[in-house]
C-alpha cells in the first residue's frame, strides 16, 4: 500500500513541540587529545627550592668510563697495612633548572556571566587548558632536547633491536641493561602491540596486570606503560620508535620528576599556577597559566633505551 497519498491527523502533542518544554542533558566538553599520562603518574616527583636541582655524583677516573674506585682491603685477622681512601665528588655536577609551560586563557566575561548553567563555562575553559598543558608536560619529559629522557640516555645504555620488531630477546637485553630494580617500560601503543605479536608468534603471551584500575602488559613482571609521546617515525602502516626502561626514585638513584610545589596562586595541581590577569576594555578577562617542571636521570644505569623498534610487522597464523 502506498502511504504517500494518505494524510495523518495529529492526535497528541508532537515530539518537536514537546522538546520546547524539556531540558537537554549535556556533557562537559570532550577532548580527544587527553591521554592517561601514565609516565607522569608513575614517576616519583621531587620538590626543589628556587627552581634548581643539582645531581651530585662520584668523580670518574681519567678515562671517564667508571667511577673512581674506593680503596678497600680484604684480609685475614693479622696486622695489615690498611689503605687510605675517600669518596671524591664531581666538582661540576649537572644542574637542572625547572622548565616552564605557559599560556594566557582569554574569556569573555559576558559569556561566563550568562552561559554558565548547568555547566560552569569558566571552569571548563580552565580544565581543558590545564589538560593540554599536562599533555605537553609528558611530551617534554620524553622529548625535550635538554632534559627529555630519550636525549639523556647514556650511549652505553642504548641498544638496537636485532631484526626490527621488538622481540622478547630484545626486551630481555634491555632488562639486562637496567637490572637494578627496573620499575617500568614506556612504549608507544603501536610498539606494545608489535611486541605482543612477537610474543604470540613465539607462544609466550605476556602477563597482564591491573594497576590503578587499568590493564597493563608486563614482561618479566615489569609493567609496560603506553604513551603516545614516544613518537613513531614513518607511515600509518610502517614506522619505527623507541622503548624506554627505567629505575625510578631519588632513593634508588633513578629517574625523577622535578617540580616546586607551593608557588603563589597554585592550583590543585602542584607547581601549576593560575593568576587573574585583568579585564581589557572589551570585557575580556585574562588568566595566566604557568606549569613548572623538569626531569632528571640521577645515574646513567637508571635509564635504558631500545632503538629501531619496527611497528609494522604482522603474521598469519594457521
Amino acid at each position: 500500500m502506498n502511504t504517500n497519498n494518505f494524510t495523518f491527523s495529529q492526535t497528541s502533542l508532537s515530539p518537536n513541540a514537546a522538546r520546547l518544554l524539556s531540558n537537554r542533558t549535556k556533557s562537559v566538553p570532550m577532548m580527544e587529545g587527553i591521554t592517561p599520562r601514565w609516565l607522569v603518574s608513575f614517576l616519583p616527583w621531587v620538590a626543589v627550592e628556587a627552581g634548581v636541582y643539582n645531581v651530585n655524583k662520584i668523580r670518574k677516573d681519567l678515562t671517564e668510563t667508571r667511577e673512581k674506585a674506593i680503596e678497600l682491603l680484604t684480609c685475614t685477622l693479622h696486622e695489615n697495612d690498611i689503605p687510605k681512601t675517600f669518596p671524591d665528588y664531581d666538582e661540576n655536577p649537572r644542574e637542572y633548572t625547572l622548565s616552564l609551560i605557559q599560556t594566557i586563557l582569554k574569556v569573555n566575561t559576558n559569556i561566563i556571566d550568562i552561559f554558565n548553567n548547568p555547566i560552569n563555562a569558566l571552569q571548563e575553559q580552565m580544565r581543558l587548558t590545564i589538560e593540554a598543558m599536562k599533555e605537553r608536560q609528558e611530551h617534554e619529559i620524553i622529548n625535550n632536547k635538554d632534559f627529555g629522557l630519550i636525549n639523556c640516555v647514556s650511549p652505553k645504555m642504548t641498544l638496537s633491536t636485532r631484526r626490527g620488531a621488538p622481540t622478547p630477546d630484545d626486551m630481555d637485553e634491555l632488562l639486562a641493561k637496567v637490572w637494578k630494580k627496573p620499575a617500568f617500560f614506556v612504549a608507544h601503543p603501536r610498539a606494545i602491540a608489535a611486541f605482543g605479536r612477537e610474543c604470540t608468534r613465539r607462544g609466550v603471551p605476556p602477563v597482564m596486570v591491573h594497576l590503578f584500575g587499568s590493564p597493563f602488559m608486563t614482561w618479566r613482571g615489569v609493567p609496560i606503560l603506553p604513551s603516545d609521546k614516544l613518537l613513531v617515525d614513518g607511515s600509518e602502516s610502517q614506522g619505527s620508535t623507541k622503548i624506554l626502561l627505567m629505575r625510578v626514585g631519588e632513593k634508588e638513584q633513578g629517574v625523577i620528576g622535578l617540580h616546586q610545589p607551593g608557588i603563589p596562586e597554585e592550583s590543585a595541581t602542584p607547581s601549576l599556577s593560575v593568576r587573574f590577569g585583568g579585564i581589557d576594555d572589551k570585557g575580556v578577562a585574562s588568566y595566566i597559566f604557568n606549569l613548572y617542571f623538569s626531569a632528571a636521570v640521577l645515574t646513567d644505569d637508571a635509564l635504558g633505551m631500545l632503538e629501531n623498534v619496527e611497528v609494522g610487522n604482522y603474521y598469519e597464523y594457521r
